[in-house]
């Protein structure tokens, strides 16, 4: 067991920190305490006391300075085993985030059933209720790298597109179970190779993953909150998982059950059919991308409105303002399957958006952090093959299906730059395509909608 510190030692160490109006370092506390602490000790102190959320942390390292908790966050990011301490990555929460996560990881015998309430979305007015405060969005506004000049909707996808579909098919997958590691997950989408000991589940869903996330990306200009896409968005994600086929990208008519909760989902095929109506026009009607974002997060797993893979239809459908208005996208890099789990029991039994806000923000700071580097080593987009980019892209995919040689593909190319380019533009054209042509492999055939199997057949003819 660990062993139990007095509460007046914890308050001395406050008072001491309460000196400081600016925060204090540890060597500060150290010094003001009148009965010393070896270094150790007193970091185990500090770290009880922003555990407990009586006292916040800024900087890190050498840097570090401890706060008086005057405001309501709680960086929860250490954990103790009898009297050691074990610094592990787990979300920051605030306090009422904390008090969620308490009351949810509470035995299912001490927590109290509840049924779907209609009056959570149906008291939520577009763009005058907000899940996210005006800091939060402008916090996620200037970190997701809003474009000031006009691109088509998609294009910064498309720019990383290798990357996210690595990213978030497996993070996706993961938050799921999935056990393919990220180095199998990569094979499996670049050649179409399922790792050994895996079952055909687990394979199926990768695949699953790869399919919504190119219909995301590749019709951009075409998805919306709306039936179509949200209903073909589940097809292609339950695709050869449901038990009823007919179930693929249609509204449950069933009742169904939550594991590990005491929530029960909305029952009546009219009334979800109501529900999903309504929040498809919510989230449609919301202004602020990051908002909208996350009330699908909340609105959509809430409702169940499919037979399974919910979950999954959630977390890609809030990519798609992300997508659409070229921010970075959110691939869930990072996240922990058991904090994501509690924010969604906190939507579930509790109707508390503030758990799952905290990882919701932590998630896409960290998606952030990773395409970051990827921009600003991509520079700016070569604006010539970003207005042409659905010509090359379908030519490509012609030479492929049709498997034809160098030849045959010179001919074809040079046939459709005459018929369907500007002249001006003609060289330029020829010259893209035929590079593009050259640098594709298994890598990036994706972005053309090219299937493994087609790459193969093609490559074996290429010459």
């Amino acid at each position: 067991m660990p062993k139990r510190i007095p509460d007046s030692e914890l308050d001395t160490i406050k008072r001491a920190i309460g000196n400081f109006s600016t925060g204090a370092l540890i060597e500060d506390i150290s010094n003001a305490l009148s009965q010393a602490l070896n270094r150790r000790t007193l970091q185990r102190r500090l770290a009880l006391l922003v555990d407990r959320g009586q006292l916040v942390v800024e900087g890190s390292g050498r840097a570090t300075r401890y706060k008086i908790a005057s405001s309501n966050v709680v960086q929860v990011g250490t954990i103790y085993e009898k009297e050691t301490l074990f610094p592990i990555n787990i979300i920051p929460v605030s306090l009422e985030g904390a008090r969620i996560r308490q009351a949810v990881q509470l035995p299912v015998s001490e927590r109290m059933p509840v049924g779907y309430q209609r009056d959570f979305v149906g008291a939520y007015k577009p763009n005058q209720t907000f899940y996210l405060s005006e800091q939060t969005r402008q916090h996620l506004r200037e970190i997701g790298g809003v474009r000031t000049d006009t691109l088509p909707a998609g294009t910064y996808a498309l720019q990383i597109y290798n990357r996210l579909l690595i990213d978030l098919t497996w993070n996706s997958s993961r938050l799921e179970g999935n056990t393919y590691s990220l180095l199998e997950t990569e094979r499996l989408l670049a050649i179409g190779e399922a790792a050994e000991g895996k079952d055909a589940f687990e394979t199926q869903m990768i695949l699953n993953h790869k399919a919504a996330i190119e219909l995301l990306v590749k019709s951009a200009s075409e998805i919306g909150f709306n039936s179509y896409t949200l209903c073909n968005l589940h097809a292609l994600l339950s695709d050869n998982l449901l038990p009823d086929l007919a179930a693929c990208g249609r509204l449950r008519e069933q009742p169904v059950g939550i594991s590990g909760s005491v929530f029960y989902p909305l029952e009546g095929g009219s009334l979800i059919k109501a529900c999903f109506e309504e929040v498809l026009r919510k989230a449609g009607a919301i202004q602020d991308p990051f908002e909208q974002a996350f009330f699908v997060m909340v609105q959509l797993p809430y409702l169940q409105p499919f037979d399974d893979v919910n979950k999954r239809t959630s977390r890609l459908a809030a990519n798609i303002p992300l997508i659409c208005e070229n921010l970075s996208p959110l691939s869930f890099v990072d996240v922990p399957e058991r904090e994501y789990i509690d924010g969604l029991l906190g939507i579930y039994e509790l109707n508390r958006t503030e758990l799952l806000c905290d990882v919701f923000v932590w998630a896409y700071e960290r998606s952030c952090a990773r395409y970051s580097a990827v921009r600003q080593s991509m520079g700016e987009p070569d604006k010539f093959r970003l207005r042409y980019r659905d010509n090359i892209a379908n030519l490509i995919n012609e030479v492929v299906r049709n498997c034809m040689d160098k030849k045959a593909a010179t001919l074809l190319i040079k046939e459709y730059a005459v018929n369907e380019i500007d002249h001006k533009d003609q060289a330029r054209f020829i010259e893209a395509t035929e590079t593009e042509l050259l640098n594709m492999h298994e890598g990036n055939m994706a972005r053309y909608r090219i299937r493994p199997s087609q790459f193969a057949n093609w490559r074996s003819n290429w010459r």
